[in-house]
């Protein structure tokens, strides 16, 4: 594919401020890597010096912040954009549009059940099985060894990549990516302990995944005990996330990987969990917080908090407390110091009274 700056920016928006639109693109690539038909970006201003170093044909800017430090003479065509890497995301996906990963239609090897309703141009992967009653939106996508147990919803438009398992009345939305490996509607981990003996309490409800929701490779979402376990519309969730019955997950969060939930936690819309977090249960975080990477949330928290540690303290009081702990040798050191001097003075003044 080639394209020049000036087509390229009727589609992703942005204006050029220097250099030659008629510049032909033939690909993307990050601003140390890019080559002379490359066109790369820029976010953040503390990286403006490689504008002078990159081979790159054009550099998406934003808005106003470098154009102005620029020797024009030298220097690449310069592509200013108020959201600099929402329109290199579109220009990825100018210059990498998504492949079509099946065949049309339904693999031979496919197993399909009773009463399974397939909407228009539905395309169904090699050594899938889809149970009983399942119901599968158009133009969505089942990929390799996937299992839709009984009654499964899935909408328009999902992509369900290879090895997911989605049990039994599980619901999932439209505009879905699920990635491989990923279990959706497994049993809670519920047990009512008698005589020393755990006992199995069924795990009845079920699992629905609301519209243009993400979620990677090899995440656990559990099914309910009762009721429902919810993730809602536009939540994105990382690899290897363990989310437990009941929960319930707002509007477009964000769930980085290894982190777990517990069981009837309510995460609220907007929220970002960092790399490693951890949830107790029976919990509620609140619209808006943002939780740094292995920190642990004991009790629940109110919208807009800023958190870090185990257990969480307000993001600035933990940061502090970095800081003194880091200082602990040397403060010790100084104590030991200040008692030897004390214990000098003592010595010379007879005054040993306990301080």
């Amino acid at each position: 594919m080639r394209i020049t700056v000036a087509e390229l920016i009727e589609k992703i928006g942005g204006v050029v401020v220097c250099g030659d639109a008629a510049v032909s693109i033939t690909g993307v690539d990050g601003i140390e890597r890019a080559g002379p038909e490359h066109l790369t970006f820029i976010a953040n201003p503390r990286y403006a010096a490689h504008l002078q170093t990159t081979r790159a044909a054009a550099v998406i800017i934003p808005q106003g912040e470098l154009s102005g430090r620029m020797d024009h003479a030298a220097t690449p065509v310069l592509i200013a954009h108020t959201q600099p890497y929402y329109a290199f995301m579109l220009s990825l996906r100018l210059f990498h549009p998504e492949q079509a990963e099946l065949a049309p239609g339904i693999d031979p090897s496919a197993a399909v059940g009773l009463n399974v309703s397939l909407g228009e141009d539905v395309r169904v992967g090699k050594c899938v099985v889809i149970e009983n009653g399942a119901e599968i939106g158009a133009e969505s996508r089942i990929l390799a060894g996937c299992y839709l147990g009984r009654g499964v919803k899935v909408g328009a438009q999902t992509t369900i990549g290879p090895q997911v398992t989605i049990m039994h009345e599980c619901e999932v939305g439209a505009r879905v990516r699920i990635h491989p490996g990923t279990v959706i509607g497994a049993d809670g981990f519920g047990y009512a302990e008698l005589g020393g003996v755990h006992h199995k309490i069924p795990q009845v409800g079920r699992v629905v995944i609301e519209d243009d929701v993400e979620i990677g490779a090899n995440v656990c979402i559990d099914r309910a005990t009762l009721g429902e376990t919810r993730i809602k519309q536009g939540t994105k969730i990382d690899n290897l996330v363990q989310i437990a019955h009941n929960v319930q997950i707002g509007e477009h969060a964000i769930i980085v990987a290894q982190v777990g939930i517990s069981g009837s936690t309510k995460i609220g819309n907007h929220v970002v969990l960092a790399g490693q977090v951890g949830l107790a249960g029976h919990i509620e975080i609140g619209d808006g917080t943002v939780v740094a990477a292995q920190s642990g949330i004991r009790k629940s928290v109110p919208p807009g908090s800023r958190l870090l540690g185990s257990p969480a303290r307000d993001l600035t009081t933990e940061k502090r407390l970095h800081v003194h702990i880091s200082k602990l040798p040397e403060m010790a050191k100084r104590i030991k110091q200040l008692e030897q001097r004390l214990a000098e003075l003592e010595e010379r003044t007879g005054d040993k009274r306990k301080i």
